[in-house]
């Protein structure tokens, strides 16, 4: 099995990028990258070392298993010789992986024409798509070429909430100005204008815990059909195990 992981040379969540690559890789998944520049990406630092986030920080930074998944990543020769998204070709992967980040470093992983229509192929065999955080915004800007419209257009999805990413931003924006808005418009107020219906956005139960391999249940996904997504850092390991099964279920 192999699944393509595609993500932003600069600022990727490291958390959202480094855990699905443990579950994926630990379970005997060939793991692939792909970032815009076709080398090796590098993680949103502040988000490691937790610069400028004050007394926020034991709360906003990446806990210390991602961490430790981060480092273990960099180590990786996949990691290390990313393609490009000009080389994605869909027939060589079972399944594509869409994490996020928030800093200005994923623009180009989030407006790349080239990746989206890479989305739209792996959305059009019915190849498992896992989409989180931002990455669900990589996802609504993929087109079907045969309706016009994004390929989440008459799914069901969620993304970071409106509320956390303006949370965010309130508390650090005096430290880190518009840091926490990658844009003027949230997250899911640009996915939900994507989607066939506004009800289509589920927001699930209150993100306050984080999940880990041992409280999965603190997590949030939503599946349709061969479609996972999930909000925040907080599900990445709900999300992670979940896109396991389907990558091992459609495999048979």
């Amino acid at each position: 099995m192999a699944v393509l992981i595609a993500t932003s040379t600069l600022d990727f969540d490291p958390t959202e990028v480094a855990v699905p690559w443990q579950v994926l890789s630990g379970a005997g998944v060939q793991v692939q990258f792909a970032t815009d520049s076709g080398r090796a990406g590098v993680a949103d630092g502040r988000m490691l070392d937790g610069n400028g986030f004050g007394v926020l920080k034991p709360v906003l930074i990446a806990h210390k298993a991602a961490h430790e998944a981060y480092s273990a990543m960099l180590q990786d020769a996949a990691f290390q010789s990313p393609m490009s998204y000009d080389a994605i070709r869909v027939d060589d992967f079972d399944a594509l992986v869409l994490p996020g980040g928030h800093a200005k470093g994923v623009i180009p992983y989030l407006e790349s024409k080239v990746l989206q229509r890479a989305i739209a192929a792996f959305f059009a065999v019915g190849k498992p798509v896992g989409a989180i955080c931002h990455g669900v915004v990589a996802a609504c800007r993929a087109i079907d070429p045969d309706t016009g419209r994004s390929v989440l257009h008459g799914r069901k999805t969620t993304a970071l909430l409106r509320r956390q990413e303006r949370l965010a931003f309130q508390l650090t924006r005096r430290r880190l100005g518009d840091y926490y808005l990658t844009y003027p418009v949230t997250v899911q107020d640009e996915v939900m204008a994507a989607l066939a219906s506004p009800q289509d956005f589920k927001e699930g139960p209150m993100p306050v815990l984080r999940d880990n391999m041992e409280h999965l249940g603190r997590g949030f996904t939503l599946r349709d059909g061969n479609y996972l997504s999930a909000r925040w850092p907080g599900d990445v390991y709900r999300f992670s195990t979940e896109f396991l099964e389907m990558v091992q279920a459609k495999r048979g």
